[in-house]
């Protein structure tokens, strides 16, 4: 009997040691880190493209003329759509709903692959027409119509990157839930995916507008 006590209290001491051990403001304070590293990235970005869009109106409005501005509109609706789903996923999770919160998780999965397969057609659909450096048609554009498409595919590019990193993200948050290391006292890192994937959402908000609907 004393055994099994000394066991238990051991038991609970050691899980004491970790939960005081475990730094979930540091790790929160690391992401948003992180997070401004991204911002300075795309804010400097977004600062070129003002710039020569300025230098070159009439041949940014030309070349946002060639896009599709509807497949835009369509992965606009989805990653809004994802961050929501993304963010119910914590509060399951925090309220101990974990079935819930996995399935939200896939979910938010789901729109990102749909983004990713609408924005392969999109690209696609530009390549066939010759509308990528080296090619013919490309070369034939006006200085402002080549440089607005270099811009296109390189911030867009970057973007898309950013949301494999954000699936790959999600699914290890995933698979950490199932072996039981992301839990409703532990769920810090998923928090950090949220806020990767929401900082994923407003990248895309500010690209939608700039290359789509330039008037």
């Amino acid at each position: 009997m004393d055994a099994v006590i000394s066991n238990e209290t051991v038991h609970a001491a050691a899980t004491l040691e970790h939960a005081h051990h475990r730094d979930d403001e540091g790790k929160r304070m690391g992401m948003w880190l992180f997070l401004f590293t991204e911002v300075l990235l795309f804010g400097g970005l977004f600062v070129v493209y003002a710039a020569y869009r300025y230098l070159n109106s009439e041949a940014f409005h030309d070349g946002s003329a060639r896009l599709d501005w509807v497949i835009g509109a369509i992965n606009t609706v989805v990653l809004l759509t994802s961050s929501l789903t993304v963010a119910l996923s914590i509060s399951a999770i925090q309220s101990g709903h974990i079935r819930k919160a996995k399935w939200l998780l896939w979910i938010t999965i789901v729109f990102a692959l749909t983004f990713m397969v609408n924005k392969y057609f999109e690209w696609g659909a530009k390549i066939h027409h010759g509308l990528f450096p080296g090619m013919k048609e490309f070369g034939e554009l006006s200085s402002g119509e080549s440089l607005f498409f270099l811009l296109y595919y390189f911030m867009t590019g970057l973007h898309a990157l950013h949301i494999i990193v954000g699936v790959t993200f999600i699914g290890f948050i995933l698979w950490y839930i199932q072996r039981g290391e992301v839990t409703p006292d532990n769920y810090v890192l998923q928090e950090n995916a949220g806020l990767y994937w929401h900082l994923v959402d407003v990248i895309w908000i500010y690209l939608f507008p700039l290359f789509y609907l330039i008037i």
